[in-house]
């Protein structure tokens, strides 16, 4: 049995841009990175997004006290095309009373089981994943 579809349009409006809608969003992509994000800058958040979102989840059903969270990646890309992403860090800076233990498990089960984004990347990128917990 077949999982959800996602559907995504992209109308190009000028130069490198295009007007990207799915069936509740819309946004900007800009090959240039400046009217929007690239599509790489994109794909960036929406992997960094997908696991925030997982460990949210992870860590508040856990009945954990978050009370912030912050992801940044850091992506190596080929220096040659198709400049492809060959290694990432994820780092979280997560506020509130969680243990590391949570942590671990939260970013162990959004890689290896609920992160669609990660799982639909090439799976020779090396991914890095580090946290700090701020009281």
């Amino acid at each position: 049995m077949a999982g959800p579809t996602t559907t995504t349009t992209l109308t190009w409006t000028r130069e490198l841009q295009f007007d990207a809608r799915s069936a509740n969003a819309a946004l900007v992509l800009d090959g240039k990175g400046i009217a929007g994000p690239s599509p790489v800058d994109a794909l960036a958040a929406a992997l960094a997004g997908c696991m925030a979102i997982d460990v949210v989840d992870i860590v508040t059903k856990g009945r954990h006290e978050l009370r912030g969270l912050e992801a940044t990646l850091s992506g190596e890309r080929a220096a040659d095309p198709p400049r492809r992403f060959l290694r990432v860090t994820l780092h979280f800076v997560v506020t509130g009373a969680v243990p590391a233990a949570a942590m671990d498990r939260a970013l162990q089960l959004s890689r290896d089981k609920y992160c669609s984004v990660w799982h639909s990347l090439r799976q020779d990128i090396e991914m890095t994943t580090t946290y700090e917990v701020r009281p």
